[in-house]
């Protein structure tokens, strides 16, 4: 598995995906290498999860810190007794030829339409846009997690992918030391987690919030951060209102805990695929509110509501002042948000369905 940050899982749904799937794939009695950043990864055993992790070092900076390690990674499964090469990110399509010429199998995760990313200088949206051309070529196959990403690849490249959807199954976590630290109550705040950049909206929460009474007793909790994103997220935070409470990162322990006990959680993103945040949150029995984009109302369906993303905050609070009054309704829609993770986003589907992909290319019977 190429492409991510690598294991543990500390950053985003990429390098959880690889983390989950990777550790399924091993209980099945498959070996999984996974490349790890050096930079990032920190842990220095040898094996993770029965992961065995390689972690090579890149260039620590915006534009080239994914694509040097990438490109670092794929020289280096070359040279391994490797059947699939699985990559991450459609940005990585540029290096997915190399181990293709060894006679490797490459399989693409494309993601989200990461062009639309504010992030990016017009430079490197032109060749994330590239990128996304070369994906259609390069590998052996490419996977969408998306109905809509799908149909993207199809509308404009005629190319046919892979759909796999994104595991959301996750464990609740009771109250405890995290909660007691930012001062929360069980059901007594709404919740982001996400990258806080300028393309994932927690502004728009942020405002919605602020211009809600606050004679309700709840907080507004806003989990994450990002590299090279400080004057956004200054921005973000320089607001005077005690009711809103950033934590910065929480994963593992942390994380579990703030979203297996909020009110209500809010995805804001305007862009990107199958948001992990959002599944794991549904799963968790949690209401959830989304930007209206084609992504985010594919993967709540009938079981969420939604905003007007391009009206941002004033839409969102109207819903939220709706929600926020309705507790019923609120945990009615929490009940139909966990059913529909267990019964289309699981990760042991996940991996059956990777599996048969690996097994179909490989030219082997099930």
């Amino acid at each position: 598995m190429l492409g991510t940050r690598g294991v543990p899982a500390s950053y985003s749904g990429f390098e959880t995906c690889v983390e989950e799937l990777g550790a399924r794939l091993v209980e099945r009695g498959h070996d999984v290498t996974v490349y790890c950043r050096s930079h990032h990864i920190k842990l220095t055993d040898k094996y993770y999860r029965g992961m065995r992790l390689v972690r090579l070092p890149t260039v620590q900076n915006k534009y080239l810190d994914t694509i040097v390690h990438s490109f670092l990674s794929s020289l280096h499964a070359s040279f391994l007794d490797l059947d699939v090469a699985l990559f991450f990110i459609a940005g990585n399509s540029l290096v997915t030829f190399i181990p293709r010429l060894v006679g490797k199998k490459v399989v693409l995760n494309v993601d989200g339409l990461d062009w639309k990313r504010e992030k990016w200088n017009s430079l490197a949206k032109r060749y994330i846009r590239f990128a996304e051309y070369l994906a259609t070529i390069f590998p052996h196959e490419i996977i969408t997690d998306s109905r809509v990403v799908q149909a993207h690849y199809e509308d404009r490249y005629g190319k046919a992918s892979t759909y796999i959807a994104y595991g959301g199954d996750i464990e609740p976590s009771p109250p405890g030391r995290y909660m007691r630290q930012y001062g929360l109550e069980s059901e007594r705040y709404v919740l982001f987690v996400g990258r806080l950049v300028a393309e994932n909206c927690p502004h728009h929460l942020v405002e919605a919030f602020q211009a809600l009474s606050t004679d309700l007793g709840l907080k507004c909790v806003v989990v994450g951060d990002a590299p090279y994103a400080e004057q956004y997220i200054a921005t973000l935070k320089d607001v005077n209102d005690p009711n809103i409470v950033f934590t910065g990162y929480l994963f593992g322990e942390g994380y579990r805990e703030l979203t297996s006990n909020a009110y209500l959680f809010v995805e804001t993103s305007e862009v990107g695929g199958t948001h992990p945040a959002l599944l794991e949150a549904m799963a968790l029995g949690n209401c959830v509110v989304v930007n209206d984009t084609a992504e985010n109302l594919e993967t709540i369906g009938e079981a969420g509501f939604s905003y007007q993303g391009k009206r941002g905050a004033e839409s969102l609070r109207d819903v939220l002042a709706q929600l926020l009054q309705s507790p019923d309704l609120v945990e009615e829609y929490g009940h139909k948000a966990s059913s529909r993770v267990w019964k289309f986003y699981s990760w042991d589907k996940v991996t059956d369905d990777y599996e048969q992909l690996f097994v179909k290319l490989l030219g082997q019977q099930p």
